[in-house]
């Protein structure tokens, strides 16, 4: 009989490691001097180098080591897809199974929160001002970067809490709010100010650049894409990933009952849908998309996570139609390969088919002392890849600056 796991609303599917059981799996690191696995993190967190201060029971030079490096430490170790980034790369693949780089970095940055270590100072203050527009990953790794040399950075958002997709795209099984604020207060210690719940449209940017040295516009995509053409999306009853995700932590799951509910998608927000309409009592769940079980983009853990929770996946299907009377009734299915019809009953349809910026930036180019860069400039991909592109736009103002 197959046990499937009910999990309350939040809690984690996953426990980091502790002294012990890091110790054992760091290890089994094999200190390659020119380590694979640092080479293949966007970031640049270099787990070669934080590996190797675990196993010597260095557990502040590890914290440090990933806050220099990936100011995101705490929250890229919940979510980053590794098996597909730095632990393919691990040299001990060739022997048995690669390390659990995610896992120790996790433990890292437990150590570094239960001991309260403070691992990174600013340099004194330069006279630069700086605001960045958005406080999504990218926005935060360009305002911790600056704020290390000195600069005085103000990070403003229309939310009424810091994060981005990281709060609000992210089921908090997967990143808890505790995490996530772990990360922020190391970007605070670095006395980069916060200026929540308020909107920067395009049209003021050009009064802004007058007042700060440079200004980063990292707003992400913070809309959602919809299957163009397709019928019966204007029904009641349908929804968009984000609007789902956002509503759910804003309420901690207590939303109103969704019925049975149907997930168009494949990536890894379609599985946070999943998860989290499991976790506040969604007893019909259904996820389709239209990749294959091994060319979908979600990552294997989050994948096999749902699977647990009993939840059933159609890959290679995608709808035509959503029919109802006003409100959703059900979706209706065709292979890829045309061979099979499929329709499924729903009261609700959550699209986790991509996101796109909003319409108020599109065109925005980067002129004079305004910088663009993240997700906005250069499509969605993963958390880590965002970091890089934090780190390289923090680089271009510094020179821009002369700082």
């Amino acid at each position: 009989m197959t046990t499937v796991r009910h999990l309350p609303y939040g809690e984690k599917a996953e426990q980091s490691y502790d002294i012990r059981l890091a110790m054992e799996e760091a290890t089994r690191c094999l200190l390659c001097d020119d380590a694979p696995c640092s080479h293949d993190c966007p970031a640049g967190t270099d787990p070669g180098r934080f590996i190797r201060a675990i196993r010597f029971r260095n557990f502040k030079g590890a914290a440090r080591i990933i806050r220099q490096n990936n100011i995101l430490g705490a929250s890229c170790a919940a979510i980053c897809p590794q098996e597909r980034l730095c632990e393919k790369a691990c040299s001990r693949t060739g022997i048995d199974h690669p390390i659990m780089i995610g896992r120790l970095q996790a433990f890292a940055m437990t150590q570094e929160n239960t001991f309260k270590m403070k691992v990174l100072e600013a340099e004194p203050a330069n006279g630069k001002k700086v605001l960045c527009i958005g406080a999504g990953p990218s926005s935060l790794t360009v305002a911790a970067e600056l704020a290390k040399l000195g600069t005085d950075v103000t990070i403003i958002d229309e939310n009424e809490k810091a994060g981005g997709m990281l709060r609000y795209g992210i089921s908090p099984s997967r990143l808890s709010d505790e995490v996530l604020e772990q990360d922020l207060d190391a970007i605070r210690d670095l006395g980069v100010k916060f200026d929540m719940g308020k909107r920067v449209a395009k049209a003021d940017l050009e009064k802004l650049a007058k007042e700060y040295d440079a200004i980063y516009v990292g707003v992400g995509l913070s809309a959602s894409k919809m299957i163009p053409n397709l019928k019966g999306t204007d029904l009641k009853g349908v929804d968009t990933a984000l609007n789902f995700l956002k509503r759910a932590r804003s309420s901690k799951g207590n939303i109103e009952k969704l019925g049975r509910v149907v997930i168009i998608g494949g990536g890894d927000v379609a599985m946070d849908c999943a998860s989290t309409a499991k976790q506040i009592g969604v007893d019909s769940i259904y996820v389709s998309f239209i990749e294959t079980m091994e060319t979908m983009p979600a990552c294997k853990k989050e994948l096999d996570y749902i699977v647990s929770l009993g939840v059933p996946v159609m890959p290679a299907f995608k709808p035509v139609e959503l029919t109802g009377d006003g409100h959703v009734k059900s979706v209706k299915f065709v292979s890829m390969d045309g061979a099979s019809c499929m329709e499924l009953a729903a009261d609700t349809v959550i699209f986790a088919v991509g996101q796109k910026a909003t319409d108020d930036y599109f065109g925005l180019q980067a002129h004079d002392n305004i910088f663009i860069g993240g997700d906005f400039a250069y499509g969605g991909k993963t958390v880590v890849e965002a970091v890089k592109s934090g780190k390289g736009i923090a680089m271009d103002i510094a020179k821009f600056l002369r700082i």
